[in-house]
This record gives C-alpha cells, structure tokens and sequence, in this order.
C-alpha cells in the first residue's frame, strides 16, 4: 500500500554571508514548494544554526539539523556560486550528517549575480551529494542575474517562466522523493548472494 502521507522537503538556504541574494531565491523556491499538495516544507537558513568547527563531521552535528534530514524525504538546496564552488560552510554543514541522507532526493538551485546561474555550483555539489547517499534529480533551477530576477520589494520572480521552470523542478523532486520514500520503506537492500 503506498504511503500518502505528506512528504517533508526542507529547503536549505546555503550561505552565511551578509547582504546574500540567495536568500531571496531561497524564500521564492520555498514560497512555490509550499503551494504543492501533500508537501510539508520549511527553510532552513545555515546562517541560525549553531555551527560547530571544533571537530570534523559526525561529531559536530547539530541535533536538530539532524533530526530534520532524519525525517526529510527529499531536500532543496539553494546554493550561491563563490568563486565557480559553493560556499564552505554549507559544505561544512552537510558534511555533518550522513546516514540521515541515504536514498533521499535532492535537487539544486543555483544562484549567481552573473549571467550563468550558478551553473558551476550545481556542478561542485552534484559529485558532494552522490557522495553524501542523495539521489539528485535531473533538472535544476538557475537563477541568474539575480538581482533583475526577483523583485526586492515584492519578492516576486520577474519572469513567470521562471515559475514554470521552478515547478518543473518541484515536480521532479516530489516524485523522486515518493518514489525513492516507498523504496526505502517496502524494498529490503540485499548484499549479492555468496
């Protein structure tokens, strides 16, 4: 029987820095997920976590950053570019965590003030997350430009083509994220026989 509960899909806000455009791609991504039925949604801005730096991975994990991707079916991460990488802290706080990713979706938006979008820092993290036990979908978000692409009033996206670009990617994490939820609770990973 499927499960029809709601999926939780957290979006991360992956930059630290003061004055960052991404969050208002971030509040976008997040405003459009939660429009989706059957989604649980929240944003989740690295920037109020307690980040440790007195130890390496596992052992500096924040609690509740972990009970959240404990329970997250999939994830959204929005992701300025810094110098063709993402930035070091975001890395830092995903690294904290590893189990809790396994067989989880996630997708990535990118973000730049230049004309790419973050192209390259979907390519940084893409290697990071397979790594990490996610499943990343196939579609991506760019927002380039981002200051012309969100109203800083309003929030709002500029160009509605944008919304059916970030809807596509929703749709696409969304399914990912059932599927691979049933998968992880109805079919058992069996080593090779002997």
């Amino acid at each position: 029987m499927p499960d029809d509960s709601p999926l939780y899909i957290p979006v991360i806000l992956g930059t630290v820095r003061q004055g960052r455009m991404s969050e208002r791609a971030a509040r976008a991504v997040h405003r459009q997920l939660a429009r989706w039925p059957n989604v649980e949604t929240e944003l989740i801005d690295i920037a109020a976590m307690p980040l440790r730096t007195d130890g390496a991975g596992q052992d500096i994990k924040d609690p509740a950053f972990a009970a959240q991707m404990t329970r997250a079916d999939g994830l959204v991460i929005v992701a300025p570019e810094y110098n063709r990488a993402a930035p070091g802290l975001l890395k830092h706080v995903l690294d904290t965590c590893l189990k809790e990713y396994i067989h989880k979706a996630a997708g990535i938006v990118g973000v730049s003030a230049g004309p790419w979008g973050g192209t390259r820092v979907i390519e940084n993290l893409l290697p990071v997350l397979r790594e990490l036990g996610l499943v990343c979908i196939f579609w991506d978000v760019n927002f380039a430009q981002v200051r012309r692409a969100i109203d800083e009033q309003t929030g709002e996206l500029t160009d509605p083509r944008q919304a059916e670009r970030i809807d596509k990617f929703i749709a696409e994490l969304v399914w990912m994220s059932r599927t691979l939820r049933h998968g992880r609770e109805q079919v058992a990973l069996e080593p090779r026989p002997a």
